[in-house]
């Protein structure tokens, strides 16, 4: 190990341990000594197999599928590193759970991002360091610093790599229109706009395309993929209105229940994503890429260690 980052620890728990391994290469540190095992009745035993006192600890950890069995790993290795003395702790969340439960909509909805972000606070965490949160706001749930990384400069990297011409990016809704036009100027493109409506959860119907479509290559943009609706009827919809090759470029690859299904089916030609969050072997496609953002996140935990600005990495 370096003696430069010798106070600097990495753990991660089992939602993506992959990832983990990657960021500490990429540091040139170890992964920290910890196990989380099962008691027979199902709860999390977490053992911290080396000193962590006065240590820079960076607990890896998105809180994914199984959110609940995820997060609350993450709550109890934060607790055991606090309490064996762990100078500061920052907890590394590339993907954040219940990030779309952030507001009321109706009479009695709890807002669940912010009952997250009040117990990772409780449980020790000191900093928090995520990718691309579902809703700018969540930032301010927090009472520590929170410091957001976003997903778009990994995504328009790979976009200008494979060389697109005449590109129109394309956001799936209303709320995603930040989201696009970052993009859309760092691989000089322009920009439209799908108006969609939620009759309900997990189901959307497209109304109308806002902008020229007809000949382009198209990239939609957006932050999740989750049971792919969202995407499937606009690539339907985009077609219908003549666009070409169509790309999906999006930072966390949720693809819960149909999702697999629907990329597989829909006139998609590449779906984009980064490793966020891990797919598993079955949900994997040819169709899709993965990018990394391994040394996104070990670029910003040196950052953090070294008490610099994160925000220059995007200058």
């Amino acid at each position: 190990m370096s003696s430069r980052y010798k106070k600097l620890k990495i753990f991660t728990g089992n939602a993506n341990v992959g990832l983990a391994e990657e960021i500490a290469q990429y540091l040139g540190v170890p992964v920290g000594d910890a196990k989380s095992t099962r008691f027979c009745d199902g709860e999390i035993n977490i053992r911290i197999n080396e000193s962590v006192r006065g240590a820079d600890v960076f607990i890896i950890q998105p809180t994914c599928a199984p959110i609940n069995e995820n997060l609350m790993e993450l709550l109890i290795m934060i607790d055991a590193v606090r309490r064996a003395s762990a100078r500061r702790i920052t907890a590394v969340l590339p993907y954040y759970g219940y990030a779309r439960q952030d507001r009321k909509t109706r009479a009695r909805d709890p807002i669940t991002a912010k009952l997250v972000a009040n117990i990772l606070v409780a449980s020790g965490a000191r900093r928090v360091l995520c990718m691309d949160l579902h809703a700018g706001q969540i930032q301010g749930f927090f009472d520590i610093p929170v410091d957001h990384l976003p997903g778009v400069p990994i995504l328009a990297e790979y976009i200008l790599q494979i060389g697109l011409e005449n590109v129109v990016v394309v956001s799936p809704d209303l709320g995603g229109v930040t989201r696009a036009r970052d993009l859309a100027e760092r691989i000089g493109a322009t920009i439209a706009i799908i108006d969609k409506r939620r009759p309900e959860p997990n189901v959307a119907e497209v109304s109308s395309i806002i902008g020229a479509i007809q000949g382009k290559n198209v990239i939609m943009v957006d932050d999740i993929i989750d049971t792919a609706g969202t995407i499937t009827k606009g690539a339907e919809a985009l077609k219908q209105w003549g666009a070409n090759d169509i790309y999906v470029a999006c930072t966390h690859p949720v693809l819960s229940g149909p999702a697999v299904q629907r990329l597989k089916e829909a006139p998609i030609k590449e779906v984009i994503v980064t490793n966020t969050i891990p797919i598993p072997k079955e949900k994997m496609l040819d169709k899709i890429k993965v990018l990394s953002v391994a040394p996104l996140l070990g670029e910003a935990i040196i950052r953090i260690h070294e008490d610099l600005s994160v925000s220059k990495l995007f200058d």
